[in-house]
C-alpha cells in the first residue's frame, strides 16, 4: 500500500501525482510513503511505514503498542484486524486460562502450562483452533518436534514427566501410527533419536508416505550425514539451520543434495534466537516453502515474519505461496 506524502491518501504503484491533492512526487522532498501490516511483539497487527526521500534516502519505522491505550492516545488498534495466527496463540492462551492452567512462555514464544499428558498438548491446540474459527486439518494442521534424542538413554526411550514405561523404538513407532490416525497431523521433526539409524529406518517405512518426516539432530545439516540418509532410506525432509554447519556455503551444498534427492528443506530457527532476520531470506531464496521460527510473539521471532511480508511487497506479483505443497508426502 502506498500514499502521497502530501495528504496521505491511498494511490496506485508507479503512479507520481496524486489522484487528491495534484502532488507531484518529482517536486516533493519525501518522494513516496509506503505503509504495509507487520506484527508487534505479541503477535498483533501494526503498521510498518517507508518514506523514500527524492535523494534516495530511505527511514523506516513500526508503530508499537500499549497494554493500555488511553482514548487521547493518536494511534489505536485497526478494530477488523487481518487473520494471522495470533488469533489461534490469543484463544489457545484464553482457553489454557479456563482450564486452570498458567501460560507461562517458553524460550521460543510459545505457552508452557503443565499439562498431564502429550495427548492433552495436542487436544488443547485443535481446541483452540476450533475457538479461533478454523477447521483442524484444513485451514491448520500439526507439525510435532518431540526431540526424541533427549529421551533416548540405552536403545530405549524414557519419559521421566508423564511416568510411562521406557519404549523402544518400535513402541514409538506404533505410538506416532496411533496419532496420525487421530490427529491431522502433517509432519513429524526428529521422531526418532540421532544416532537409532534402524529405528529411523523402520520409522520412515511406516510413516513415510502419509506425514513429512524431518530429521534435524540427525542430519545437523551437514551434506556427508544427509548422504548418509538418503542412501539408508531415512526421513523425507531436512531441517536446515544455519549454524548447525557453520557456513551458508556448507549450507547451500545440504540444500542442493537434499532438493536433488526429492528431500524437502525446512529452514529453522534455533532456541536461543537473535533479531538477524537472514533465515526469512534464505527460505525464500532456497524455495522452502517452510520455516520454522517460534511463536507470534517476542521480537526475535516476529522479526521473520515481518521479514517475509517486506519480502512478499518486493516481489510482487511473483510471490508464490506454497500451502500444502510443501509438504509433499502429507495426506490431503
Amino acid at each position: 500500500m502506498e500514499f502521497c506524502p502530501n495528504c496521505f491518501a491511498r494511490i496506485a504503484d508507479r503512479q507520481t501525482i496524486c489522484p487528491a491533492c495534484g502532488t507531484d512526487y518529482e517536486m516533493t522532498t519525501n518522494q513516496l510513503v509506503t505503509a504495509q501490516e507487520v506484527l508487534d511483539s505479541g503477535g498483533n497487527p501494526t503498521v510498518e511505514a517507508l518514506v523514500r526521500l527524492e535523494d534516495g534516502t530511505t527511514g523506516t519505522a513500526i508503530v508499537p503498542s500499549g497494554a493500555s491505550t488511553g482514548e487521547k492516545e493518536a494511534r489505536l488498534r485497526s478494530p477488523n484486524p487481518s487473520a494471522w495466527d495470533e488469533e489461534t496463540f490469543h484463544a489457545l492462551k484464553a482457553l489454557l486460562h479456563r482450564k486452570g492452567y498458567g501460560t507461562g512462555v517458553g524460550d521460543e514464544g510459545g505457552f508452557a502450562p503443565d499439562l498431564r499428558s502429550d495427548e492433552e498438548a495436542v487436544e488443547v491446540i485443535l481446541e483452540a483452533i476450533v475457538h479461533a474459527g478454523y477447521q483442524p486439518g484444513n485451514d491448520i494442521s500439526l507439525c510435532l518436534d518431540p526431540a526424541s534424542s533427549e529421551p533416548w538413554h540405552e536403545r530405549q526411550y524414557a519419559f521421566s514427566k508423564s511416568k510411562q514405561l521406557a519404549k523402544s523404538a518400535e513402541e514409538m513407532i506404533r505410538l506416532y501410527e496411533s496419532w496420525v490416525r487421530q490427529y491431522p497431523i502433517v509432519l513429524l521433526e526428529d521422531g526418532l533419536a540421532e544416532n537409532d539409524w534402524d529405528g529411523w529406518q523402520a520409522l520412515t517405512a511406516a510413516l513415510g508416505e502419509k506425514l513429512k518426516l524431518v530429521g534435524d539432530d540427525i542430519f545437523c545439516t551437514n551434506a556427508a550425514i544427509l548422504a548418509k540418509g538418503i542412501a539408508a532410506g531415512v526421513a523425507k525432509a531436512v531441517l536446515i539451520k544455519l549454524k548447525q554447519i557453520g557456513t551458508l556455503t556448507e549450507t547451500l551444498d545440504t540444500v542442493d543434495l537434499a532438493q536433488r534427492n526429492n528431500y524437502n528443506c525446512f529452514v529453522s530457527h534455533r532456541s536461543g534466537e537473535t533479531e538477524d532476520t537472514i533465515i526469512a531470506d534464505l527460505t525464500v531464496a532456497i524455495g522452502a516453502g517452510h520455516l520454522k521460527t517460534g511463536s507470534g510473539c517476542r521480537s526475535e521471532r516476529v522479526a521473520k515474519f515481518n521479514q517475509l511480508l517486506r519480502i512478499e511487497r518486493q516481489l510482487g506479483s511473483a510471490t508464490r505461496f506454497a500451502g500444502k505443497a510443501a509438504f509433499k508426502h502429507a495426506q490431503p
